[in-house]
């Protein structure tokens, strides 16, 4: 499978015209396989939770488009924020397990490549910060 721009574009257009602002395009052939890797298409204004993965490390690696990356304490207190853009040689972020993270979206067409460990496993209650405590 060749990774064209069109492949990227098509991914993007079925996040504009998702109600969460995003879409995903898996590589991975079933939710139990045991490297989860991804394209996700994101677009400004879709809402990540703030979330950590228990059982995984999750890498970003930017194809194009740019966001904002957040890390949080297990108080809620933002503790490392920046940008990722190519356009200002800043690839991806590597994020450890059980690191309390989000990201904005600041440019449309965005896309990243995601990779964790599997199986998928959905956001359990605790693995989600609520700041609105």
């Amino acid at each position: 499978m060749l990774i064209t721009k069109e492949l990227l574009d098509k991914v993007t257009e079925q996040a504009k015209e998702s109600p969460r602002l995003r879409m995903n395009y898996n590589l991975h052939e079933s939710l139990d396989a045991k490297a989860q890797r991804l394209f996700n298409a994101l677009e400004p204004g879709t809402v990540l939770p703030i979330h950590r993965h228990p059982h995984t490390d999750e890498t970003y690696i930017l194809l194009r488009g740019s966001f904002e990356y957040k890390f949080y304490n297990d108080n809620g207190d933002l503790v490392e924020s920046g940008i990722i853009d190519n356009k200002k040689e800043v690839f991806g972020i590597h994020v450890p397990k059980n690191q309390w993270h989000t990201i904005d979206v600041l440019e449309s067409g965005t896309v990243i490549f995601e990779v964790k460990d599997g199986p998928y496993t959905p956001f359990a209650p605790e693995d989600v910060l609520n700041l609105d405590k």
